[in-house]
């Protein structure tokens, strides 16, 4: 099987997987007991946190360890929440991640704003200035880029905004890391990810909470994680996840023009082995190695499915809603008609993802469609000739 879902999840980097063993044999003492061979965990923990925080560009106390984005915009939103004025809102886009659309209806009940995106699902960043001087709200959240079409939101220029106006900002990264340089999320107050996302295990993420918060707490019953996530430090997938990340900075976007073309290079192709196949948000900036396509005929599951006997693992979208029947809430926001949005198929590449292996993706979906037109003519032959 050669695997186009990167943006579901990632396979282990070998270099986390190595981490992982060597700790979970060598450093599995509890951080928080008294005695020396957890102090050594301890002080490994920290020099994890020390690690992540300067690749990510914030203080050393504002990383946060936990199970991943889902738990960490979660624990955002009850916070925020607990800030806020009884009736103030809280203002996000409709094409967020299911994590954050829940916890945001369910911390703030019939108090979210929708910023409003366009048809290629992009944020505008004034329309959202505009909406701050209207609702003064409790905080903002925006993905930094979108797990259905990869599209790059303007998080940067949006945290900017944010804090002229003294709003929190939120943001959900959790496709950014290992695709993006991870020190452009700096900008952002509150940040979310999750290690399965760039090569580490699943299970384990990170969260940034600003300094000047002393009365975060994500999860009570422990003092772990100075007070603000209870519960004992799993030290081996934290230390994997920080030495997949690493890895991924330091040897991840030297060739990024090339990723960006041998992106281009299956769009055109796919769309001559499919006449009538349209590329999501073709114009935007995305991340280089997401494909959302909307399908001429057939609904997307059969897409996925023919593909799967091709060979190739793609998705319907986010992993997250794969199965409830309904159509992305993402097409739905950017104006796609529910026929249209149960006919995208999403490609996600991953960081060795080969020429040969986007070359045979595109062929395959050829040679999905022209079994279908085959099997098309023959029964309108069929239907012709029985006249």
């Amino acid at each position: 099987m050669v695997y186009f879902d990167n943006n579901a999840t990632t396979p282990l980097d070998p270099v986390a997987r190595a981490v992982w063993i060597t700790a979970a044999d060598e450093a599995w003492a509890n951080p928080s007991s008294p005695y020396r061979a957890s102090a050594r965990v301890r002080n490994l923990l920290e020099e994890c946190r020390e690690r992540s925080a300067s690749l990510i560009g914030c203080a050393t106390e504002e990383i946060v360890f936990n199970s991943g984005a889902t738990e960490a915009n979660n624990a955002v939103f009850a916070y925020l929440a607990g800030c806020a004025r009884p009736s103030q809102s809280v203002l996000i886009s409709p094409v967020e991640h299911p994590s954050v659309l829940e916890a945001a209806s369910h911390s703030f009940p019939d108090r979210v704003i929708f910023a409003e995106v366009d048809s290629e699902g992009v944020v505008d960043p004034e329309s959202v200035r505009a909406l701050l001087r209207k609702h003064s709200p409790a905080a903002v959240s925006v993905m930094a880029a979108n797990n259905e079409t990869g599209v790059i939101q303007p998080f940067e220029s949006l945290a900017t905004i944010c804090r002229e106006r003294g709003v929190p900002y939120h943001c959900d990264a959790a496709q950014w890391p290992g695709k993006m340089p991870a020190s452009r999320l700096s900008a952002c107050d509150f940040l979310t990810g999750s290690a399965h996302k760039f090569g580490g295990p699943k299970g384990v993420g990170f969260l940034r909470v600003p300094a000047e918060i002393n009365d975060f707490r994500g999860q009570l019953g422990g003092e772990q994680e100075g007070r603000r996530r209870a519960g004992t430090e799993n030290y081996p997938a934290v230390a994997a996840m920080v030495a997949a990340l690493a890895d991924r900075e330091a040897n991840g976007f030297d060739d990024m023009e090339e990723r960006v073309a041998r992106r281009a290079h299956f769009e055109a192709r796919l769309l001559e082995e499919v006449p009538g196949a349209r590329i999501l948000a073709a114009g935007r900036e995305r991340l280089w190695n997401t494909v959302s396509i909307v399908l001429p005929r057939h609904e997307n599951h059969r897409w996925v499915m023919k593909l799967d006997r091709e060979g190739f693992a793609v998705s319907t979208g986010s992993a997250c809603s794969t199965g409830d029947g309904n159509p992305s809430h993402v097409l739905a926001a950017m104006g796609r008609s529910p026929a249209e949005a149960r006919r995208v198929v999403r490609v996600s590449a991953g960081r060795d993802t080969r020429d040969a292996e986007w070359n045979g993706l595109a062929k395959a979906f050829g040679n999905v469609w022209r079994r279908w037109d085959e099997k098309r003519s023959d029964s309108a032959l069929t239907e012709v000739v029985s006249i």
